[in-house]
């Protein structure tokens, strides 16, 4: 347990950690009530992964008295699939990390240029860019950050949280497309049959 224990109370890597994966709160919205609560909830999940990794194994502390025994390393609480796949899940979380920023910052540039800047007054339908291809990339973005969390360090928390972000980030990408249909119309329609909702040519 002697290096398992060197992953804990280190409560300046939670800090970083809670830090590094909030820098995407700077690339979202937040003009309206109802984008607060998703990211609410995805910070929930940055917080419990933090902790866990380098807090606190507060999920091995639960299950263990649940089942009344102590757990190896793997079961619902860090490395979960370190002694099937190695460190796959490491490059995973960086690979997925980074795609998922990069879609964020597109995201907004596209958006923050062509909507939310109101250009002469007036926004209009972003379709160049990564638009052309999905109609909510920021969102991706932050659900491939989440999904690269969990290949690194799944734990009991995170894996409660994320299916409630994915329901929460769906559901809020619903609600902005139908403002979309009321503030554009016939030209927002149109632009919905031509792209996805969250990745390009499936879904």
């Amino acid at each position: 347990m002697e290096t398992l224990s060197s992953h804990f109370e280190q409560w300046g890597a939670v800090v970083f950690f809670i830090v590094l994966y909030s820098l995407v709160f700077l690339f979202l919205p937040f003009y309206k009530k109802m984008q607060r609560k998703p990211a609410t909830a995805y910070f929930a999940f940055v917080i419990a992964f933090a902790i866990e990794m380098h807090g606190i194994p507060f999920s091995m502390f639960v299950i263990s008295n649940v089942i009344g025994k102590s757990l190896p390393e793997g079961i619902l609480w860090g490395h979960t699939l370190v002694g099937n796949v190695g460190h796959l899940g490491l490059y995973l979380s960086v690979i997925l990390g980074l795609a998922g920023f990069l879609l964020i910052v597109l995201g907004w540039r596209d958006i923050y240029h062509n909507y939310w800047k109101k250009v002469e007054g007036q926004g209009k339908v972003v379709q160049s860019g990564i638009y052309s291809l999905i109609r909510h990339p920021q969102y991706t973005g932050l659900l491939l950050i989440s999904v690269g969390m969990l290949c690194d360090w799944a734990t009991l928390p995170t894996l409660i949280i994320f299916p409630l972000i994915v329901w929460m980030y769906t559901r809020l990408a619903k609600r902005e497309e139908a403002d979309m249909v009321n503030e554009f119309g016939e030209e927002y329609r149109m632009y919905m049959r031509k792209t996805k909702r969250f990745i390009p040519f499936l879904i």
